[in-house]
């Protein structure tokens, strides 16, 4: 048979540290305690961290909604990283395939543009002089024999 036998907790026995006098102590209406308390308080705001407060506010959920939370950062950082890699992966493709492709046809397009301009030019010189010298023409087909 087994027995059991209640051991007290030495912490719940031991006299707390607090006011020693009477409810007088605990006046809360003086404007002098408010602005006090007002003070202290907006000094330890100032000197606190935003980490800290963050921290400090893991005590408001509990462990498995923390652990939901955590899951899903985790989650959600890990398919952000995923997908800022692949897509620098894709603009190095893009980027280089675009150089490697795109500036010897850019090239190639460029001279032969400069072709068509060149006899576009031809052309109208060759017309211009044609209108130039009227005669130069007429005389080159009658000098050629009727067949």
């Amino acid at each position: 048979m087994v027995k059991l036998e209640e051991v007290p907790d030495e912490e719940l026995v031991v006299n707390q540290d607090g006011p020693v006098g009477g409810d007088d102590d605990w006046d809360t209406s003086s404007e002098s305690d408010q602005s006090e308390t007002s003070s202290l308080a907006s000094d330890d705001l100032t000197h606190e961290s935003l980490y800290e407060r963050l921290t400090a506010l893991q005590d408001i959920l509990p462990p498995s909604q923390r652990k939901l939370l955590t899951r899903a950062v985790d989650t959600s950082s890990a398919w952000l990283k995923t997908g800022l890699t692949l897509s620098g992966k894709a603009l190095w493709v893009v980027s280089t395939s675009a150089l490697l492709l795109g500036v010897p046809w850019a090239l190639a397009y460029a001279e032969e543009q400069q072709m068509v301009e060149m006899e576009r030019e031809m052309k109208m010189q060759q017309s211009a002089s044609e209108l130039l010298t009227p005669g130069a023409s007429t005389q080159q087909q009658g000098a050629q024999p009727a067949f």
